[in-house]
């Protein structure tokens, strides 16, 4: 049964799944429309030992299923309003200057 996770422990899923430019380029591939690993892996240009464990570190953020497709899987995004956040978010910080970091970003390693 599903549950609804504490705000923060879901923002901080979805960051962790966003700080790896390769999840990033899954997600974004995924809001485009459904696809088996190796397609993905193949249009990345990642290996699919790669591609794989960025395809559990997803599954494990809640952000992507593994739907059975006959003898093969394919994967979509978890719900498709996550397209919307992506193209939400990207506008965002497209809107933000693109010279700016953080005050801390050396110390923090954020940014």
């Amino acid at each position: 049964m599903l549950t609804v996770a504490p705000d923060i422990e879901v923002l901080a899923r979805f960051g962790r799944a966003l700080a790896d430019p390769i999840r990033c380029r899954v997600l974004l591939a995924l809001r485009e429309a459904p696809a088996h690993p190796a397609d993905l892996a193949d249009g990345l240009g990642v290996s699919r030992t790669r591609l794989s464990n960025h395809l559990a570190c997803l599954r494990d953020c809640g952000l992507v299923v593994a739907v059975p497709d006959g003898r093969r899987t394919r994967y979509e995004l978890a719900d498709e309003r996550l397209g919307h956040a992506l193209d939400d978010l990207r506008t965002a910080v497209l809107a933000v200057e693109g010279d700016r970091t953080c005050v801390d970003a050396d110390e923090k390693g954020c940014c």
